[in-house]
Formats: structure tokens, sequence, C-alpha cells
């Protein structure tokens, strides 16, 4: 087999594939036993009908079809093999020559990871936050505590903001009742921001036993996007009590014994926390530092179906959500345009990050051990709430286990990103990466999610 490469863009080329045709025997003979499978032929059982009954009968353009159907893509691979080259597309290809009994030709157009080379990341110079813990770190953790085993009790006067109702609402449109817009026993918080705009505003002042109505735009069910009136009738107001900052509440909320038992957890947990802040911060802004001296032109296929599976993901929570469109994108505080350009921007920077990680990664000659497999698939059940060895042969069912591999080594290639940056928190400290990974119960820190999540030791 030869192939020749001709570079049609940065990002594409067509690759021309010549095969003799002994390299097709394989396939053939394949081909041969396929058609006898489906054919039927007087005097033969199924699949006994030779070859040169078959090319009377059916002609030989019938199983040259069948076997090039089956060589081609094949074939493909090995000439992607040969000329190294890294397809992020699916190939356009064409048999342009058959020459039957000597050899064949095919080309293949396809979008390809752009050539380009990586500097020196060594000593990159990278800020991140302290891990200093102040008092007002854990008093911010205290009051989540207190938020989280509030109580609510029962007060005769008008709601207030933070303030939480039981209420019947339903909507008319032109006196009409709808009845798929009514619900009853609602609990709420006042001033948590519903979709259904107008709620908060019309609910303060009110005291238990009173009704009130409003104008407003149903987000949801058949009536969607229309002007409506929503009828309040509020049936009791309780307002959050939080518990006393003491011995007993400790007790309530933790293991310990003592609230300044509790406080010295929180401070250590804090501490923990800002340290593995530390190490994904300075992976991604390692990361960012490097990017930001590359110029790497994007293939336009690898970046639309970046972009349409984001827009698919989107529909697909919109559909879950049950409301409108608007409405969706009222609750988010965003528009549809500012979520498409954000897509756009996002993929462009997700597709160039896989580039160069992949460089990286195989720069580094990184690799996945079958344990390293194991931990992955074990903590991502974990966080999906499934079993690992569900989640396991679901990755194995849709081939997704490359895929898998693919994020474990990328992991590795940031990791290898931040060891190698020179790293200072915002006080002018030296942060040790290696040091943290020994006072974090001895484990090195993987980041396993974007960049704004927090990772697992």
């Amino acid at each position: 087999m030869k192939t020749a490469v001709e570079e049609l863009s940065p990002t594409r080329v067509k690759l021309t594939v010549e095969v003799p045709f002994d390299e097709l025997r394989p396939s053939m003979d394949a081909a041969y036993k396929k058609v006898a499978q489906q054919v039927r032929v007087p005097g033969f059982r199924p699949g006994k009908v030779p070859a040169r009954i078959i090319e009377q009968r059916f002609g030989r353009a019938v199983v040259l079809e069948e076997t090039l159907n089956d060589a081609v893509p094949k074939l493909y691979g090995q000439a992607v093999d040969e000329v190294d080259v890294f397809p992020v597309s699916q190939p356009d290809i064409e048999v342009t020559k058959i020459d039957d009994g000597e050899q064949i030709e095919f080309t293949a157009e396809v979008d390809i990871r752009p050539n380009f080379d990586v500097p020196d990341y060594a000593g990159a110079e990278i800020t991140v936050d302290s891990a200093e813990v102040s008092d007002e770190d854990v008093d911010a953790q205290l009051d989540g505590l207190r938020q989280r085993f509030a109580t609510l009790t029962g007060v005769e006067r008008p709601a207030a903001s933070g303030d939480f109702v039981v209420m019947d609402l339903r909507a008319e449109i032109d006196g009409r009742n709808i009845e798929e817009q009514q619900a009853s026993e609602v609990s709420y918080e006042v001033g948590a921001g519903s979709v259904l705009q107008g709620l908060d505003a019309a609910l303060e002042g009110m005291s238990a036993g009173e009704e009130k109505s409003f104008k407003t735009e149903l987000v949801g069910g058949e009536n969607a996007g229309e002007e409506a009136d929503v009828i309040i009738n509020v049936k009791s107001v309780k307002e959050k009590v939080l518990p006393e900052l003491d011995d007993e509440f400790a007790q309530l909320a933790s293991e310990f014994d003592t609230l300044d038992e509790l406080k010295t957890s929180i401070r250590e947990q804090s501490r923990r926390n800002k340290l593995i802040d530390q190490v994904v911060q300075a992976r991604e802004k390692a990361l960012d530092a490097l990017l930001d001296q590359i110029d790497i032109p994007l293939p336009d296929s690898a970046l639309k179906a970046e972009v349409d599976a984001r827009k698919h993901n989107l529909d697909h929570q919109v559909a879950e959500s049950g409301l409108s469109r608007d409405a969706f994108f009222r609750l988010y505080q965003t528009t549809e345009e500012e979520r498409f350009a954000e897509f756009e921007t996002n993929s462009a920077k997700a597709l160039k990050v896989g580039f160069v990680l992949d460089k990286i990664v195989k720069a580094e000659e990184l690799g996945v051990s079958e344990q390293e497999l194991t931990n992955f698939v074990v903590r991502r059940a974990m966080e999906m709430g499934v079993q690992p060895n569900e989640l396991a042969q679901h990755l194995a069912d849709n081939d997704q286990l490359t895929l898998a591999m693919v994020e474990i080594v990328r992991d590795k290639a940031k990791s290898v990103l931040g060891d190698a940056a020179k790293v200072v928190d915002t006080e002018g400290n030296e942060v040790d990466l290696k040091a943290i990974y020994t006072e974090i119960n001895g484990e090195e820190v993987v980041e396993e999610e974007p960049a704004t999540d927090k990772a697992e030791a």
C-alpha cells in the first residue's frame, strides 16, 4: 500500500491511497462468504455457493462492492497511521480507480489536528490564592451549618424577604381557570427569585389568610409565554430561626462535643480545601499561560461538532426543566444569544486545550495503568451515584473507555504543567505543590472536573 498526503489547509488533508489487489484478498474471501450466505442457488446449500457460481449468477461487481465496503475503512486506518496524521472528523472517502486483479485507488479528505510546537513550559510564573484561613472563613462555614439546621417558626405578621410562606396558586386567562397552572400547599422562600416574575413582589407584605392576584407571563405548560392573572392565597408565614452557636449546636451539627472543637475541624478542612484550590489553580493557570503563547488554527468540522453538542445539551436541559425557553434563560439570568456566544468561545478553547495537552502527553510519554482507570471509574461512579461496575459496563458497552483514558492522561498533562511552574500565592509566598500532595493524605491531587470545580484529592 502506498499513501500520498496533500495539504489542503493547515487543518485538512487529502490522502491518496494505492492498494495492490493482493492486499484485498482477506476482504474478498469474506465478501464471497457473505454473498454466499445471502443468495439462494438451486443445488447449493446457503453459504456453500462456490465463488465462480456467484460471479456467473450475480456478477463480479457485487463481490467487489462488498470487498471494498469491508476493506476501505481498514485501509484508511492503516494509511492514517503510516503518514502520522491525527484525524478529528469523519473522512470523505471516494474510490477513484478499480483495476480488477491489479490494484485499487481511493482518496480520503479529512480534518486533522494542526501541526504546532509547544513552547518550553518549565518555570512559568503563576500566582494562586493564599491558603491562609481567616476567622471570616470559619464564620462563613459556621453560618452555612446554621442555615442547614435552621427551624421555621410561624409568625403573626406580614411576610418579608427571607420568610417562608405556604400558599395555594392558580392562574386565569381572561377569567378562564388554567387547570395545569394550579398548585396547593406550596412552600416558598420569599425573595428566592422565582421564574414566575412578580411573585416575590406580590408576596412581600402579605399575611396568612390573605389573597392577591398579579399579572405575569406563564413559564410552563401549554400556555407558556401567555399573560395570565396569578392568584395567591397565603396559608401561613414562617420565619427562619438559626440555632445558637454553642456546644449544643456543635453536638447537633457534627461529631464534636464542643464549639471550639468544631471550629478547629472547620479551620483544618478549610485549609485542606484551599490547598486543593491552589493545586487546581496552578494547573489551570499554567495551562492558560501556555495557551496564550500558541496560535492554533482550529478545524471547522471539529469546532462545529463541539458547539452543536453543547447546543444539544442545552436543548435537553430546557426540555427537562419544563419551562419555556425564555423562562429558562431568565432563571439563569442570561439570554440564548449570550449562551450561544459562550459556546463558541468555550468550544474553541476546549479544542485548543485538547490539542495542547495531547502534545504534552506524547512528549512526556504519559500512559494509563489499570489501577488508574479503576480509580477513575470508582470516583466518577461515586459522583454519579451509581455502582462502579455498572458505570464500567456502560463505558465498555458504549466504547467510552478510550475517552476515559484520554481524560486521565490529559489530567496528568495538566499536573506536569503545574509541577513545572514557579508558583507563589497572593501574599508572595512560594507554593510547593509536592509538599501539598504530601500534606493531603500523601496523595496527588488530580483534577477531574472543569476549572471552576474543586478537585478530589
